[in-house]
């Protein structure tokens, strides 16, 4: 398989599969699991979950893995987190929430022979991924898989996730953008978070968020409305493209045929996800 094709095919898979991971983040049911367990909030409910397979870690490694959170928001919730909720348990209740939640999204379509195929083709394709650098990803391809073909989904389009993930850090790492420039640049895109809500997500006050817009004008990446620039754009579409193709190694080990049926497949139930309302459009640009 060529580079081109592999790595649209990464792309592809990643765009197909994501709703069936993301819609986690959203999920009242999941926040509330863990928070009857003993978490804050939602905010340390998410730093907590995702953590969670890497240990009882500080907010330092958080920070680093996270990338574009900030560090006080982690360091408020990170390691205070472990004292309320052992990080082994974390894992578990996730799993049962996130299986509980897709059951529920999914409704009929959690039964089909569709959606086992899809999860068996996840699950090869998330064991070709190879761990070296990718601190995140290894963290969660360490957890013993799940029973059933519902969870397996879930934990394979998440380890594909998180190793996609490792590999953007290190785009944006090559390319010299901070954490905070990396969501404001991402932001600017249309692509993503609408300002307000990625500034509120991510822990950064109006005055950091404006402060990284100064900075980037002064590189030449924003224009004065807070858009891209030509070289703005041109940086955006390299760290996307170094993605994909970091991205595209376990769909070279699968093989063409099998990571379009991946496409094929995910493509209905992410839908169906998105139909049911599981991630609220009204938070995004577009």
């Amino acid at each position: 398989m060529d580079r081109a094709v592999a790595c649209e095919l990464a792309l592809r898979c990643h765009n197909a599969l994501e709703p069936l991971h993301s819609f986690v983040y959203f999920s009242p049911e999941v926040e509330r699991v863990f928070v009857d367990a003993g978490l804050e909030d939602g905010r340390m409910a998410y730093l907590a979950s995702r953590a969670a397979p890497m240990g009882p870690v500080g907010a330092g490694v958080v920070t680093a893995t996270f990338y574009n959170f900030n560090p006080r928001l982690v360091a408020r919730h990170i390691p205070k987190a472990w004292s309320l909720v052992d990080p082994a348990e974390v894992v578990e209740l996730r799993f049962q929430a996130a299986e509980s939640a897709l059951r529920r999204l999914l409704g009929d379509a959690a039964e089909s022979p569709e959606l086992a195929e899809l999860a068996g083709l996840v699950r090869e394709a998330a064991e070709n991924c190879s761990p070296e650098g990718r601190a995140l990803f290894a963290a969660h391809a360490d957890l013993a898989w799940p029973d059933g073909p519902v969870a397996t989904l879930w934990h394979g389009v998440t380890l594909l996730r998180e190793f996609r993930g490792d590999g953007h850090i290190a785009a944006l790492v090559a390319e010299g953008l901070s954490g905070l420039q990396a969501i404001v640049t991402h932001t600017a895109t249309g692509k993503g978070f609408r300002a307000d809500v990625a500034r509120k997500l991510r822990g950064w006050s109006e005055q950091e968020w404006a402060a990284a817009e100064d900075a980037l004008r002064g590189q030449d990446l924003l224009d004065e409305e807070g858009a891209l620039t030509d070289r703005g754009r041109a940086q955006r579409d390299a760290i996307e493209e170094r993605t994909d193709e970091a991205a595209s190694g376990p769909y070279r080990l699968l093989g063409k045929d099998k990571a379009r049926r991946i496409v094929e497949l995910a493509k209905p139930l992410s839908r169906t996800v998105l139909k049911a309302g599981a991630i609220p459009r009204d938070l995004f640009a577009r």
